[in-house]
Order: structure tokens, then C-alpha cells, then sequence
């Protein structure tokens, strides 16, 4: 491909990626559903994360972007009677996607049933590697289960895969692995894996959540008649409007950060399909070719992405898409970030749950932050600012009273040590109401 394109300095590019995610007009004066739908679109596609020391992950980019908003109209958008998102388990990674989405993942999701019986793994990605390794293991040992849990789903749904389950047959942690390279596939009990299966094809989908536990049903019975129903692109035409999707998400993007198959792309692509598409759209002017100072590979402009100044104000989540992509965010903010909460507490350096705070237009602090709900207090139990960071004191202390305030929290304790703990203390302290009040560790 022989593009090139103009070099833009790395602070232009931050800022188009920050305003590219909606964070370069402010945040609205309420947070209501019109808010809400603004910042999802703004963010494109919200991870799904079981995590909970905190809230839940897919919560965190709206009130990023919004502030202050209801969690239930979020789940009302996501699982209610007037949805209009939708799950998906190969959108990026599981996702909350909207709706108008839905008819430009049909082709992975008939890739998926391709890919389980093809005999090598499908170039679209379609499913996950253990769903089709367990569905093969499920075919040649128990033929005929899968058809079994969708009469399950059909006569008694919405269930989870466990009240799908026909029997009492459960796999255990010791069982041999037909495929080390599953990982024991999560411990995945087999109704699990033929549910899933059904998932990735569009036969069934997630109705809601209990206890964070997906509940599936058929997926006529779920989606609105017009999704359905409308017109099915071909898998050209629906790469394409992904990619664009992407794009428009991400302002400034190489070609692995708009579709790569890392899994920190918006909706990942074999690599000789992204190349092809980006092509097009490069010729059709919808991309724009440029050179970002400091990164190797081309990059690429969506075009109608502007540099503008960036005022911005918010905590992060770990999986938020301006950030998800740990290579792009050490180029656009020189900030090496890697989530902890998979790493041995001697070896975590930040915290467990640590979010950057944005300000501005730069990362200037990582905040471990943590729920404690039954004592209702937000909890800050270890801070770390930025090398040559400006002072952010007061601004994280507004944040964090709107996140307490957010998360019906009564109190916030800052249990972190050194100087800057200190200080964050005593002006929570100060800008606290007289229903709230802040401890230090010392006080607890």
C-alpha cells in the first residue's frame, strides 16, 4: 500500500483521539438517557469485565464522558424491554454494541458455525478457540446435545447455560484437556460451551444479566423485529462500515489499532482483509494517510477528525476505549500502563484496580480505587502521580466526590501514603459536605 501522508506531532494526534472519543466538548449539564446514548456512541463499543472492586467496567466510560447518570437507564439500554444495545462475544472481546451494529456482525456469526467445522481455525476470528475445540469434543462424544439446549432455551428460556443444562454431567478442573491449549477452557461445563456456540452464531443471544451471570433466550425474542429484519450486508460491506465505525472512534489509528487481531482493536480483522479495506477507504478519501511523530507504522485520519483544544476532566476505566490499546496509549501519552489485577500483589506496583486521570489533554495520575460498599466509602489506597505532572489535587478531588456521589458512596477514606495522599486527604476534607467526610488511615 502505498500510503505515507503528512507527519502530525504526537500532541496533535492525542488530541484528535481525545476529541475522537468525545472528550473535547465537556461534559453535558445532565446526564440523562440523551447524555448517556451521546457517550456511547462518542465511545463506540463498551467492554464487558466481571470485575467488580470497583463497578463494573462497561459503566465506567459513560460516566467518564457523562458524569453523574443512572446505571439502571444503562441497563435499561443494555438488557431492557426498550434495549438498543446488544451483546456480542466477538464485537471487541464481549461488548455492548449498538444496535444498529447488529446487521454487520451477521457474517462473523456465520463464520463462527464455519469455523467450528472447519478443520483449521477460521481467518475471520469468528469464536473463541475453546468454543470450537469444545464443540468438537461435544460432537464426537454426546452427538445430537447442542440441537438439546436450544429446545431447552426455546421451550423454557431465558436461562442461564446452567439451567440449560439437561443433566447432571459436569466436567471437573482433573478431566483431561482434549486441547492444552484451552486452559481447561475457563472450566466451561458443556452446556456452557454448546450456549456459547449458539451465542457466536446468532441462534440464541444475551436477554440480561443476573448477578452479572449472562441470561440467554432465543434471539427473535430478544432483538427488536426491525434489527432483524433489516437488510444483511455482504461481509465486504460490513468490514468496511466497521472499520469506518472504528475510525470515527478513534480519530488517528494505525491499521492493527483500527482492526488487528490483538484483541485492543475495535473489532478485529485478518490482517490481509484490513489492509484491503483500509485501501479502499483511503481511496474513497474516508481515510487519510499521515505520519504520527514517534510511530513506525502508517497511520491512518478519519476525515472529519479535528485538532481542537482539550479540556478534559476523568478517571479511567482499564478497559475504556481510549485507552485499551496499551501501545497506542504509551504513544499518544507516553504513559506505560498495564492493568494489575491479574498480577501477584508483591509484584503490583500502582495497585490492584488502577485507573489514569485524565486532565487535559494527559494522563497525570494512576488512582487504585476500590468500592467498599459495605462501609459505603470510596477507597484510594494507593496513588501515583506522573513524572512532571502539573498539580491535579483539586481536580481529583472534585472527581472523586462526583464518583462517591455517583456510586451512592457516603464517605471516602484515602488510606494511601506520602505527601500527595496527604494532600488529597485534606482538600477531600475540605470541599466534603457535612453528610460526607474523609479518613485518612490513620483516623481508621
Amino acid at each position: 500500500m502505498a500510503a505515507v501522508g503528512d507527519e502530525i506531532s504526537v500532541g496533535v494526534a492525542r488530541r484528535i483521539a481525545l476529541g475522537a472519543q468525545g472528550f473535547g466538548d465537556g461534559r453535558p449539564k445532565r446526564g440523562d438517557v440523551r447524555a448517556v446514548r451521546g457517550a456511547i456512541g462518542q465511545a463506540g463499543v463498551l467492554q464487558l469485565d466481571s470485575v467488580n472492586v470497583l463497578c463494573r467496567s462497561h459503566y465506567l466510560p459513560v460516566f467518564s464522558r457523562v458524569g453523574n447518570y443512572s446505571r439502571a437507564r444503562l441497563d435499561e439500554l443494555s438488557w431492557g424491554a426498550g434495549r438498543e444495545l446488544f451483546e456480542y462475544v466477538w464485537g471487541h472481546k464481549a461488548a455492548l454494541l449498538p444496535l444498529t451494529t447488529y446487521p454487520l456482525m451477521r457474517w462473523r456469526m456465520r463464520a463462527a458455525e464455519r469455523q467450528v467445522w472447519d478443520q483449521e481455525l477460521s481467518p475471520d476470528l469468528a469464536v473463541p478457540w475453546s468454543v470450537v475445540v469444545g464443540m468438537r469434543r461435544l460432537t464426537a462424544e454426546r452427538p445430537g446435545y447442542v440441537d438439546q439446549i436450544l429446545r431447552i432455551v426455546t421451550e423454557q428460556g431465558p436461562l442461564t447455560a446452567g439451567e440449560a443444562s439437561p443433566d447432571d454431567v459436569r466436567r471437573k478442573r482433573s478431566d483431561p484437556d482434549p486441547d492444552p491449549t484451552t486452559g481447561k477452557m475457563w472450566n466451561w461445563q458443556d452446556a456452557k460451551i454448546a450456549i456459547e456456540y449458539l451465542f457466536s452464531t446468532g441462534q440464541v443471544t444475551i436477554a440480561g444479566r443476573r448477578h452479572f451471570e449472562r441470561v440467554y433466550d432465543l434471539t427473535e425474542r430478544v432483538l427488536p423485529a426491525d434489527v432483524l429484519n433489516a437488510p444483511e450486508p455482504t461481509a465486504d460491506e460490513a468490514r468496511r462500515e466497521l472499520i469506518r465505525i472504528a475510525a470515527r472512534g478513534l480519530g488517528v489509528a494505525t491499521q492493527k489499532e483500527l482492526c488487528g487481531g490483538s484483541g485492543q482493536a475495535h473489532f478485529p480483522l485478518p490482517a490481509a482483509t484490513g489492509r484491503e479495506v483500509i485501501g479502499e477507504l483511503v481511496e474513497s478519501g474516508e481515510l487519510i494517510p499521515v505520519r504520527v511523530e514517534g510511530v513506525k507504522q502508517q497511520a491512518y485520519r478519519w476525515h472529519e477528525a479535528k485538532d481542537r483544544p482539550i479540556d478534559a476532566q476523568a478517571l479511567l476505566s482499564p478497559f475504556d476505549p481510549l485507552i485499551w490499546n496499551r501501545d497506542r496509549t504509551h504513544h499518544l501519552f507516553d504513559f506505560f500502563y498495564r492493568i494489575s489485577i491479574y498480577t501477584p500483589a508483591p509484584q503490583r506496583i500502582h495497585g490492584y484496580y488502577v485507573l489514569p486521570f485524565l486532565l487535559g489533554d494527559q494522563l497525570v495520575a494512576r488512582v487504585d480505587l476500590k468500592a467498599d460498599r459495605q462501609a459505603s466509602t470510596l477507597v484510594i489506597p494507593t496513588l501515583t502521580a506522573e513524572p512532571n505532572a502539573p498539580d491535579f489535587v483539586d481536580q481529583l478531588a472534585s472527581e472523586l466526590h462526583l464518583m462517591a456521589d455517583w456510586l451512592a458512596l457516603d464517605h471516602i477514606a484515602v488510606p494511601a501514603e506520602g505527601p500527595l495522599a496527604a494532600q488529597l486527604t485534606e482538600r477531600i476534607r475540605v470541599t466534603s459536605t457535612p453528610a460526607r467526610r474523609v479518613t485518612a488511615e490513620a483516623e481508621r
